[in-house]
C-alpha cells in the first residue's frame, strides 16, 4: 500500500513561496533523492504549471538541475484539475472523483506519493488521505502568501526532525 505524503518548503511564518527561498545546494540534492524515490506526485493545477518548467531542458543548467528534471519526468505524475485539457509527458489528467482516484492509488501501487498544493492537500487532509506531513522551514519571515495549511491545521503528532543542509529544519508529522 502507498503512502501519501505532503511536503513543502516555508517560511517560518508557513508561507509557501518558490520565488522568495531557493535551496541551497544540500537541500536541492536531498530534493533531488526525494523525487528519484516517488512513487508517483499528485499535482494541483497552479504546483504542476510551476513543476513544468521541468519539462524541457536549459542550456544553463548545472548536473543537479539536470538530475532533479530526469527524476521529476521520470515519475508519473496525476494532475487534479478541471479547467485544464491536457497534459504533459507521463501525466494523467483527474478531473473528477479525487477521493477514488486517490484511494485506488494507495491501494494498488507501492511506496511515496507525494502531493504538491496546499489546496490539494486540503482536500486530501479532509479526506483523510494524506499519512504524513514534511514541513521544511527555512529562517525567513514573508508576512504574506499562500500558507502551508490552506485550512484548518489537523491534528498532527510529531515523528521526526531533521537538519537539511546548513539551515532548513524538516519537521514530520503523522496525523493524530
Amino acid at each position: 500500500m502507498a503512502k501519501i505524503l505532503f511536503g513543502m518548503n516555508q517560511s517560518l511564518d508557513g508561507y509557501v513561496d518558490h520565488q522568495e527561498f531557493a535551496p541551497d545546494p544540500a537541500l536541492f540534492r536531498h530534493w533531488i533523492e526525494q523525487v528519484r524515490g516517488l512513487t508517483g506526485s499528485v499535482y494541483g493545477r497552479r504546483m504542476y504549471e510551476v513543476m513544468r518548467y521541468w519539462d524541457e531542458d536549459h542550456p544553463e543548467w548545472d548536473a543537479e538541475r539536470r538530475d532533479f528534471a530526469a527524476a521529476w519526468r521520470s515519475q508519473p505524475k496525476w494532475v487534479v484539475s478541471r479547467s485544464l485539457k491536457s497534459v504533459g509527458p507521463n501525466a494523467t489528467l483527474v478531473e473528477d472523483d479525487i477521493e477514488a482516484v486517490i484511494r485506488g492509488l494507495k491501494a494498488r501501487l507501492v511506496g511515496e506519493i507525494a502531493v504538491s498544493g496546499p489546496d490539494l492537500a486540503r482536500s486530501l487532509t479532509d479526506l483523510g488521505l494524506i499519512d504524513e506531513y514534511r514541513l521544511y522551514f527555512h529562517p525567513v519571515v514573508l508576512g504574506r502568501g499562500k500558507p502551508f495549511f490552506a485550512g484548518p491545521r489537523p491534528p498532527l503528532r510529531l515523528l521526526a526532525s531533521d537538519l537539511i543542509g546548513g539551515n532548513v529544519i524538516r519537521l514530520t508529522y503523522v496525523p493524530a
